[in-house]
Order: structure tokens, then sequence, then C-alpha cells
């Protein structure tokens, strides 16, 4: 059983509201150049198409700064630009329209900048994420507290402290390392100290199966815990992985509702299809939607459409040829060069079916 949700203060993100109670959004970041406009948009349209909820992007010069707005102008969801050092940096990406900041306040300079850049995303009701990770731990707290949680934890409330003595409070937190007991624990400690809305994620994760894993754990426990109002997969791979893991995870829990639940057995020597051929092929073609549907393919007919009869449609194999099945019940034979195709087919039509019931 899950734990509470713990009680935060809600930020906005553009239209998208995190903590408070809001449902943990789904964050990712783009593997583009962020001074290539044209490629920047389209990856991020291919990502609000699989649910993205919030888009980072990297901001290392002032010609991706520039790039911003345009970017902006044409995407759907929130805007964040990740920005390191360069004050200025932050001061252009407000006046170019993101819509949140990442960024440590103590390593943009002094007292001044951070007030500086405080004044102007308060007067726009930009909120700031601080993103502390333990490879760029800062140098005094490594040296008293060590690469430890607890240093994580301290890095982000001394970051914290520098906007709060400026009256910013639309603060988001993140305490990453690449060890998912150590980012655990810090998330932990963090949660009993501050209440701004938490950004949970395991940093230098790795590549889509080690870092799905360790994210999947990692992440995993601390929204059985209740803590975690926003989320972000780091894999060695594309941006897609990130969303469809992120989505996965929540969806797991029973945190995120909506879109296709496939399931599928481990196989056995019972098996005489080609399953993980068929399974590879399904998962890259089903269609991205909102509507709650459960899909099952199976290696043979012990497994579905028993084992799988609460599916709301599925396959399951035999020799040279399988069977469809809708909620338990035989529909057909069909041959297994077709299996795919007839199971696309009927996904089709019954999401049709289901538009054309709440349209009449």
């Amino acid at each position: 059983m899950l734990a509470k949700r713990r009680k935060t203060r809600q930020v906005k993100v553009g239209t998208v509201p995190i903590g408070g109670g809001a449902p943990i959004t789904v964050q990712t970041m783009t593997k583009t150049d962020t001074r290539d406009t044209a490629a920047t948009i389209s990856q991020i349209k291919e990502l609000e198409k699989l649910g993205c909820d919030i888009i980072r992007v990297a901001v290392p010069d002032q010609e991706a700064a520039s790039s911003l707005r345009e970017i902006k102008k044409n995407i759907s969801i929130p805007l964040v630009a990740d920005i390191h050092f360069d004050y200025r940096l932050a001061l252009m990406a407000l006046e170019n329209g993101v819509d949140a900041l990442r960024i440590n306040p103590g390593n943009i300079g002094g007292a001044d900048r951070v007030r500086t850049l405080t004044k102007a995303a308060a007067e726009r009701g930009v909120p700031i994420r601080i993103g502390v990770n333990l490879g760029s731990l800062d140098k005094e707290i490594a040296a008293e507290y060590g690469r430890t949680a607890k240093g994580l934890v301290n890095s982000a409330l001394q970051h914290a402290a520098l906007l709060e003595k400026e009256n910013f409070f639309d603060i988001v937190i993140s305490v990453k390392a690449a060890s998912v007991p150590m980012t655990i624990e810090a998330y932990r400690m963090l949660s009993e100290k501050v209440d701004y809305p938490l950004h949970l994620g395991v940093t230098e994760a790795g590549g889509p199966w080690v870092g799905t894993i360790k994210s999947a754990i990692g992440i995993g426990s601390l929204l059985v815990d209740g803590i975690g109002d926003t989320i972000r997969v780091s894999l060695t791979g594309t941006p897609h992985e990130e969303v469809k893991v992120g989505k996965q995870i929540l969806k797991s829990l029973g945190l995120r509702s909506g879109g296709i639940d496939l399931i599928s057995c481990p196989t056995c020597g019972r098996c005489q299809i080609d399953l993980f051929k068929i399974l590879n092929e399904v998962e890259n073609k089903l269609p991205v939607v909102d509507e709650d549907l459960k899909v099952a393919v199976m290696g043979c007919v012990v497994n579905g459409p028993g084992e799988a009869k609460d599916a709301d449609v599925g396959i399951a194999g035999g020799k040279g040829c399988g069977i469809l099945f809708k909620k338990g019940k035989l529909v057909g034979k069909v041959p297994e060069r077709e299996l795919v195709d007839t199971l696309l087919a009927e996904i089709d039509q019954i999401l049709e079916e289901r538009k054309q019931n709440r349209c009449g």
C-alpha cells in the first residue's frame, strides 16, 4: 500500500502544477543541440505525443538562450531552461519566455546576481528548481559532509536559503546521486526538512537496461513512501525511452492512468511461436492514446486467454498460428504471420467503438 503523499507547496511551471496534491508529472530533457532550433522543436513534438508533461533544454551559451523564444512558440508543453554558472543566460531565458529555470543559486555569483535573477523570475511568475547532483557537489560541502546524502541535502538547503533570503519561494528541489540507496536516503532526509515540491530522479543511471532498473527502484521506492511531485528518468539513450519508463513507473504504482497496458508472459517450453519478435513489433506499433486498454501477448493457450482473461484484447501462440481473444473469450484462429496486424486492427476497432459510444 502506498503511503499518503507528502503535503507540499505548489508551484506552476507554465500551466502545469507541481506539488500541492497535483498529479505527478513526467519530465525529460532534449538530447539535441538547443541552438538547432528545428531539431529541438521536432524532438519536443515527438515527446509531447508520448505524454511528456514538461521539457528541459540545455542552455550553454547566448546562442542557445536566443533560440528559446522560437522553441517556446512552437511547442505545447512547459519549457525549462537548464543553466549553470552564468546568471546572464538565466536572464536571457526569462526574457525569451521559459516557464522555469534549473540552476544552483550558489554557482551564479554573489548576492547581487541572485537578487537580480530572483526579481526577474518573480516578476514573470517563473519557478526555480535547485538541482543538486553528487557529481558536482560544492567543495566546501563535500569537505564538511563528504560525498553523502547529508551532503546533498545540506547543499540543497544552502542553495534554497539564498533564494529565501530574497523572499523567493517558488522553488522545486532535487538531490540526485548515481547510487540508488544514497538517492533514496537524501530525498527521505530532505522531505522531513522542507515543504517544497521534490523532483525525483537517479542521475547517471546508465543505459536503457540498467538505468531503467535503477530508476524504477529509486523513484518507485520514494513514490511508495509518498515522496515526490515530478519525475525524470535519466538514461543514456533517447528521451523517448525516458518518458516511456517514467510513465510506466507511475502507472505501475497506480499514480497515472490512461494509455495501453501491455502484458506478456515470460515464455517456456510450451511456446511454439517467436514471441520475442512479436512482442517487440507490437510494442513499436501500438498507438499512443489516453484510453485505458489492457493488451496481452501470450506464448501459448495455457497463459492466454486463461491467465490473461482480464485483458481487453490479446493474442496467444500455437504451432505456426495463434488465437485472438477478448476478455478471455476466443474470437478466432490466426496464422502466426498475421497475429500482429490482426491484434493492432482489433485495438483500433475497440478504440473507435469507444469513441463512437462517447460521441453517441
